[in-house]
């Protein structure tokens, strides 16, 4: 009991503790500044020629669908504090449906009619419970502790690389303030660990405060551009399916797309493990169905409302633990953020405008937090030697997909492109087959003591 009573004292705020509209807000901001959510829209748009309006609209969508998702799935379906973002892994398969209907004149209505028959599925996934069986069938504490290291793991050369060392600008000046915001966020943190009474604002507040002295720090530097965000518009409606635009379904791209849903739940499911370790709730079989679920629900939301399917962001699962914030309702406000955003050309730019050296010195910190909620379920499992395999090999092949050029990738059959393009898919879908097939230890009877026994 008093072991139980130490791990809940971890967090600040629990999952349903109650907080004031005013605290949810501010603490769910933070949420959101801390999600690179403009960026899957903004390579989707480069990469397909929308042009500048209706790249707006596409990430305007982006916003609205992830603020409605986030909402949905932390509040009423899986109800544990999960943000909903767009997924990096549809974005090759998108662009391949977009260029293969084009000549018809409606492939970004391919594009959505593909999307919400997969959201359809997953739907159905859920409310028969097939993918929970399948979850307790092979996910044991062994593998579901794998999967949340390699989450940590995958996106720490996404902080690093593309967010600080490729990142514009002065390679120095980059890693100058993105030690700054880290500093910072670590700072915050331990001031409200070690001051839990009046220090603990410091801690709920520190991703914020990261943020907000890194973007100060950029200023100083003349590196902080906030142009843009005076010519957006201050409030824009969104586009809506059958009334701006037309879905269309073709059969070829509606099973490109069911791939791409599968290796995504695949993914997902890792922050959903990410999340409950952190939240210290434990990830009961409602739970799964209802996630999934809400999963669907907003995948469907994303492609009526024009934009990509969304999915669970582990980024946050970090924030809690560092915050020690796992309230639902700082999640509903960040949704509430998400809409407002969506709503506002120049609130949605303004997030934008932070230097991404500032949000990888923040990101590369919460990616390290969330493998270490994974080390922490590994430790309280007997490791055999079967398990340090079912744990090393994802580990590898998750450095390895992140490591290996992206020319190779694509030099593949396109279902291996979408399954090597996501790293946690692939090193997750190899931790459970490790773990099914490979044989246990043989346990050894000990002959020599029944001997003794008898001579006795």
């Amino acid at each position: 009991m008093a072991e139980a009573q130490a791990k809940t004292s971890k967090l600040t705020v629990g999952p349903n503790d109650d907080l004031s509209i005013g605290q949810s807000a501010l603490l769910g901001i933070q949420h959101v500044l801390a999600m690179d959510v403009y960026v899957v829209p903004f390579i989707i748009a480069s990469l397909i020629g929308l042009t500048t309006k209706e790249s707006s609209a596409l990430i305007q969508s982006t916003f609205i669908a992830a603020g409605l998702a986030t909402i949905i799935q932390s509040y009423f379906c899986m109800k544990l504090p999960v943000a909903q973002g767009p997924s990096f892994i549809p974005i090759g398969a998108v662009a391949g449906i977009y260029f293969a209907n084009s000549q018809n004149g409606n492939g970004w209505g391919a594009v959505l009619g593909a999307s919400l028959i997969g959201a359809v599925l997953v739907i159905i996934l859920g409310v028969t419970g097939i993918f929970n069986r399948l979850i307790k069938a092979f996910v044991p504490p062994i593998v579901g502790g794998t999967i949340i290291f390699i989450v940590g793991l995958s996106l720490m050369p996404v902080a690093l690389n593309d967010n600080v060392f490729m990142a514009s600008g002065d390679l120095g000046q980059n890693i100058l303030l993105a030690v700054i915001a880290a500093a910072s966020l670590v700072l915050f943190a331990m001031i409200g660990s070690r001051f839990p009474g009046k220090g603990r604002i410091f801690r709920i507040s520190s991703v914020i405060l990261a943020l907000v002295i890194g973007s100060l720090a950029a200023h100083f530097m003349g590196v902080l551009d906030l142009s843009q965000v005076g010519n957006a518009s201050l409030i824009s409606v969104p586009q809506l399916a059958f009334v701006n635009f037309h879905l269309s379904f073709d059969l070829s791209s509606i099973i490109t797309m069911v791939i791409i849903y599968v290796v995504l739940m695949a993914e997902t499911t890792g922050t959903w493990f990410a999340v409950s370790n952190v939240c210290e709730e434990p990830l009961t079989d409602e739970n799964i169905n209802r996630g999934v679920i809400g999963e669907g629900i907003g995948c469907l939301i994303s492609s009526l409302l024009g934009t990509t399917p969304v999915t669970g962001y582990s980024t946050n699962a970090g924030i809690i633990s560092i915050t020690g914030v796992a309230s639902k309702k700082v999640f509903v406000a960040a949704g509430a953020w998400f809409v407002i955003f969506g709503l506002s050309g120049k609130l949605s730019t303004l997030i934008s405008s932070i230097p991404a050296p500032v949000i990888g010195g923040v990101f590369v910190i919460v990616c390290g937090i969330i493998s270490i909620s994974g080390i922490k379920v590994i430790k309280d499992v007997e490791i055999s030697e079967k398990d340090m395999y079912v744990i090393a090999i994802p580990m590898i092949l998750t450095l390895a997909l992140t490591l290996i050029p992206k020319e190779f990738i694509q030099s593949l059959p396109q279902f291996l492109q979408y399954l090597f393009g996501s790293s946690v898919a692939t090193a997750s879908i190899a931790a459970i087959l490790l773990n099914r097939l490979l044989p246990n230890e043989k346990i050894e009877e000990p002959i020599i003591e029944q001997k003794e026994i008898k001579a006795v």
